[in-house]
């Protein structure tokens, strides 16, 4: 299996940087690991590796690490399912899936915060998510918890959303999105504050505009409308604004 990404750690805008925080990188492909652990630690960090679902068991009773950067594909996953280790420390935990593969979950590591990148995937993206998964745990975030306005609620837990009785089918993109409007209730976001949280990186070409539209299609019908634009300015999810 070749490496699963694009690009380089080359970019135009400086790339997300740690200090010091210890990831455990887990992949079944030496060239990823490779791959990883080498940015990773250019970066600023400290990481361990594993190569299966058992070895991730075994360092994560043996050593607390701040996050978990993991291939969904990773040999063993079996092993992290059926619960047979009690880590002190559930870390967050960071998947690089592919599309078709989003759907797995990872119960007893991702008990917490949890976030994906899609494979072919890219450097930027992956220091750009762990930096928030980072941030968000040492914040004391909303590990395993729910987020909710109105009728609209989503699960951090199955990283999954519902408005009233409708389960809503997002996208990893859209859920992030959703998900930084709603920790930021009333508050307007830029295009920049938004697409840096979603891809780690500034999207022009409507890219924002195309993601919030197709957000509000899944979130807004049925119901009275929650994300709002603010001309100019941004957008911003709450309740019967009087310049919507």
């Amino acid at each position: 299996m070749g490496h699963p990404v694009y690009g380089s750690t080359s970019s135009p805008q400086p790339l997300a940087r740690g200090s010091g925080q210890w990831l455990l990188v887990a992949a079944g492909d030496p060239d990823t690991a490779d791959l990883l652990t080498t940015t990773l630690e250019l970066a600023g960090y400290r990481t361990g590796a594993a190569g299966g679902g058992a070895e991730v068991a075994r360092r994560l009773v043996a050593q607390r690490f701040d996050l978990v950067v993991m291939d969904a594909e990773l040999p063993g996953m079996d092993d992290l399912a059926q619960g047979r280790f009690k880590p002190a420390y559930r870390p967050p935990v960071l998947l690089l899936a592919g599309c078709e593969s989003l759907a797995r979950l990872v119960p007893e590591i991702g008990a917490g915060e949890r976030d994906y990148v899609t494979k072919p995937f890219r450097i930027a993206e992956v220091l750009a998510r762990v930096k928030v998964l980072l941030r968000d745990a040492g914040d004391g975030g909303r590990r395993g918890g729910r987020l909710d306005h109105a009728d609209l609620a989503l699960d951090d837990g199955t990283c999954r959303a519902r408005r009233g009785g409708r389960t809503l089918d997002l996208t990893p993109a859209e859920y992030r999105l959703l998900r930084h409007l709603l920790v930021n209730a009333h508050k307007v976001l830029s295009k920049e504050q938004i697409s840096r949280y979603v891809w780690g990186e500034f999207r022009g070409d409507n890219a924002i505009e195309q993601l919030v539209s197709r957000l509000r299609r899944k979130v807004d019908p049925g119901g009275p409308a929650l994300i709002h634009t603010r001309r100019g300015f941004g957008y911003w999810l709450g309740e019967s604004p009087e310049d919507a």
